[in-house]
């Protein structure tokens, strides 16, 4: 499993979005990625959110890195120039992606007043003209993720007006944040838990608009609950439990796709980051920047204690380098030898 090939769902083919990870800032980035896919191949991975100007105006090779193995990946744009949504479509396209998806749902201040996110709920006119943009742009499928609704448009035909005018311009798949966002008063943190669930306003979405593809986001952490979100919308999109928690994803291909589980344990899942690791230290990549995503891969278990400490105390040093993460694992194995010899001696 070192060298991940480009397949299921390499670019150029339409993604499942039955089990997606969320585009999570600071959270979803290429060394995450890599550890989703090593334990899911069809989860549909999405980058963080790239503005179009960091695109146009900054380093575009550098926001689009990405490994091959990462696929399907798509693309999460946060903007609102319908010409500079239609260049960076085109450039999803030329890197690789899978999807390109338009960010409607982020509710900070710093993108609000650049017209970016959670703020364009109020203009569905200017989010359809941007979509249909990108549709022209790219033969990508183009895809909105977006809130309920916002403080001052949160009713149930607010909601409708955006969905019907933005799938008028050709959006055919919507990820729902089943959450309105409160654009005054409240943080982006806050905005992720104290705005109420609605999930039954996903399941009208489907059932009124059954020619779209709905996905459902916002709180679900179990497979259980997944299931049951399953029974009423196209697919379920995890975001903060898939990260603290990524040991989850090596369920995902057995319980949502029929296939088997492309590692059989955490310790498989890590050494077969060893070799991706190692080359993203000689690309200039400080090991802390690696290892804090892999922090929650033993989560819950004898030794993951042990196992995150000894990486926090020790992956921010100068010249850390791969054995920082060997260490680590052998504190599991320690740990789970002694539980086992304990066990045994009590038996």
């Amino acid at each position: 499993m070192g060298n991940l090939s480009a397949t299921p769902g390499e670019s150029g083919a339409e993604p499942s979005r039955r089990f997606c990870v969320a585009p999570m800032m600071d959270w979803t980035t290429p060394q995450y990625r890599y550890l989703a896919r090593l334990l899911s191949r069809h989860t549909l991975l999405y980058t963080e959110m790239v503005t179009t100007g960091a695109l146009i105006h900054g380093d575009t090779g550098r926001f689009l890195h990405h490994h091959p193995a990462e696929y399907p990946l798509a693309l999460q744009l946060g903007g609102s120039d319908s010409g500079e949504l239609a260049h960076c479509a085109r450039l999803a396209e030329q890197f690789g992606f899978s999807e390109v998806n338009l960010n409607v749902g982020c509710p900070s201040d710093r993108v609000q007043n650049n017209m970016i996110g959670a703020c364009l709920m109020a203009y569905p006119d200017k989010v359809a003209e941007g979509v249909r943009a990108m549709i022209d742009a790219t033969s990508l499928p183009v895809t909105v993720k977006h809130r309920i609704g916002i403080n001052g448009r949160e009713s149930w035909e607010d909601l409708c007006e955006f969905i019907e005018k933005v799938s008028t311009a050709g959006c055919r798949t919507f990820i729902v944040h089943a959450r309105i966002a409160i654009l005054e008063g409240l943080s982006p943190k806050e905005n992720r838990d104290v705005p109420p669930l609605k999930y039954d306003w996903v399941y009208r979405l489907k059932q009124k608009y059954p020619h779209l593809e709905i996905i459902i986001n916002g709180g679900i952490k179990t497979f259980t609950e997944c299931h049951e979100h399953l029974e009423h919308t196209d697919g379920v999109m995890l975001g903060r439990e898939a990260y603290h928690n990524p040991w989850l994803l090596a369920g995902v291909d057995p319980e949502f796709f029929g296939t088997r589980a492309p590692v059989a344990s955490r310790h498989e899942a890590l050494q077969a980051m060893y070799p991706f690791i190692q080359s993203e230290l000689e690309r200039g990549v400080f090991l802390n920047n690696i290892s804090r995503h892999v922090l929650g891969l033993f989560h819950g278990v004898p030794g993951g204690r042990q196992f995150r400490r000894y990486i926090s105390e020790n992956a921010h040093k100068s010249g850390a380098g791969l054995e920082v993460i060997q260490t680590a694992l052998e504190k599991v194995h320690e740990t789970e030898h002694s539980v086992g010899t304990d066990a045994t001696a009590n038996a």
